[in-house]
């Protein structure tokens, strides 16, 4: 008795091993359909199978593949919806905390003009710099070069950068206060 009963079940697992080599393929297109990427999609699949496997009416349907691939694309179709639908598949979510912690309210108009005046009165100062202290203060003040590499940028000594950045600190200073 006990024989016939393991051997019902290595031929049920057997069969069931079978479907899945046949169909696994149109099973994973019937969870990418329902929204799930190629890797998401094995996962729903074999998530259906597992199902399936539990299901009592799984086992009479040994005779019938046709009904049991029906049944197979409902039980994939659904694990699919359900994966995509799930709590940790979701965007992350900022705490509360954190979003008492950003600023509320933007810069009102007046603010963003005398922003853009203060700006536009700088870059005018920069024009008024020589062409090297000018490259020197792109460098290390706008782009933020380092000043072995802005020495490097421009083939000169580091010493010599350092002292045209403070020279052209000293201009920009004079020229913004006057």
């Amino acid at each position: 008795m006990a024989t016939e009963a393991r051997s019902k079940t290595t031929d049920f697992l057997g069969w069931v091993s079978d479907l899945a080599k046949v169909h696994s393929t149109s099973l994973a297109r019937t969870a990418r359909a329902a929204g799930l990427q190629p890797e998401d999609a094995l996962d729903a699949v074999q998530e259906g199978f597992h199902t399936f496997l539990l299901l009592p009416q799984a086992r009479t349907l040994v005779a019938d593949e046709g009904e049991a691939r029906k049944l197979l694309e409902v039980v994939v179709r659904n694990a699919a919806r359900n994966l995509r639908r799930r709590h940790h598949r979701s965007a992350p979510h900022a705490a509360f905390e954190e979003v008492a912690d950003l600023p509320g309210d933007e810069p009102s108009v007046e603010v963003l003009i005398e922003r853009a005046e203060e700006h536009v009165r700088f870059l005018g100062c920069v024009d008024r710099l020589a062409e090297l202290q000018r490259r020197v203060v792109t460098l290390r003040m706008l782009d933020e070069v380092s000043l072995p590499e802005a020495a490097r940028a421009l083939q000169l000594q580091p010493g010599r950068v350092a002292v045209l950045l403070h020279r052209a600190k000293k201009a920009l200073e004079a020229c913004l206060v006057g």
